[in-house]
């Protein structure tokens, strides 16, 4: 698993859950207005299971339940674990690393 990716480096964030559904979906949306309201562009925010992750996924947002088995599935990516899945602080650290064009350090659990 790499330890860092630099922002500037991301064009997709990948919110993963365990079904692909659900209350993880409202995080995709809050992360999206997150974004826009930082006026990061340039930056999808998709949502998808986590056994369903493509291979060259460069940064996967999950829930710390979720984290080991999605960096098992994706060695390579970064992966950045939240606890909460709305007003988690790892959402808004998320937004201000793509605003400061900083690194982006994997977080599990």
């Amino acid at each position: 698993m790499s330890n860092s990716i630099l922002a500037s480096d991301v064009k997709t964030i990948i919110l993963a859950c365990e079904a692909g559904m659900g209350s993880s979906l409202m995080s995709v949306n809050a992360l999206k207005k997150k974004l826009k309201k930082a006026k990061v562009e340039g930056v999808k925010v998709v949502h998808s299971a986590a056994r369903a992750l493509p291979a060259d996924a460069k940064l996967i947002v999950v829930h710390e339940g979720l984290a080991k088995f999605v960096s098992s599935k994706v060695p390579e990516a970064v992966v950045v674990s939240f606890k909460q899945f709305l007003n988690d602080p790892v959402f808004d650290q998320l937004v201000q690393a793509f605003v400061d064009n900083t690194e982006i350090m994997s977080i599990e659990g």
